[in-house]
C-alpha cells in the first residue's frame, strides 16, 4: 500500500529530506490540532488504547512540534492534517490516522490493515472533508488540553 510517508535521509514521499541533524524526539509522535475538540478526544481516545504507552504527542501549535517538523520539512502551519512520526518517517492525513490504528490494542490494528481495500486517495477525501468542517462540527477551544500527571511524560510540551 502506497503511503503518504517521508523517510529520513531519502527524498520519498512528497516532502524533502530532512536537515543533517534531526532533533531528538521519542518514536511514535503524535501531532495534533491542540485548539480543535475532536482532536483533542482523539487523543483521548488514542491514550486510552496504547496499552503500551508508545504514542506521544505534541500540538502543531507547540514550538517543539514546528521545530521537528521543520527539521523533516514540513510546514507546521498546515493545520489540515494530523501527523504520525514513526521509525523515521511522517505519515499524514488518513495514513497518520491508519499507522496510529495499528499500534493500538484491540481490534483497531484491524482498520490498518482493511483499509487496503479502500485506496489512498478516497479515504483521503473523507479525512479531507472531516478536516475541513471539524470547528464547525466540534468547535474551537483556546488552550490545548492538559494532561494529567500520569500521562504528561507522553507530552512534549
Amino acid at each position: 500500500m502506497d503511503f503518504h510517508t517521508h523517510s529520513l535521509g531519502s527524498m520519498e514521499g512528497w516532502l524533502m529530506k530532512p536537515t543533517s541533524t534531526p532533533l531528538q524526539h521519542p518514536d511514535n509522535l503524535l501531532f495534533f490540532d491542540g485548539e480543535c475538540h475532536m482532536c483533542n478526544s482523539a487523543v483521548q481516545f488514542v491514550l486510552k488504547r496504547d496499552s503500551s504507552g508508545a504514542i506521544h504527542f505534541a500540538s502543531l501549535q507547540s514550538e517543539t512540534a514546528k521545530q521537528i517538523l521543520s527539521s523533516h520539512q514540513y510546514d507546521a502551519t498546515q493545520l489540515s492534517s494530523v501527523v504520525f512520526l514513526a521509525n523515521g518517517r511522517l505519515y499524514t492525513k488518513s495514513d497518520a490516522v491508519l499507522q496510529v490504528a495499528r499500534k493500538l490494542s484491540g481490534a483497531w490494528p484491524l482498520c490498518f490493515y482493511l483499509s487496503r481495500f479502500l485506496p489512498r486517495p478516497a479515504r483521503d477525501f473523507i479525512y479531507d472533508w472531516v478536516a475541513r468542517n471539524r470547528y464547525r462540527w466540534f468547535g474551537k477551544q483556546e488552550q490545548c488540553m492538559l494532561p494529567t500527571r500520569e500521562i504528561k511524560a507522553r507530552f512534549l510540551d
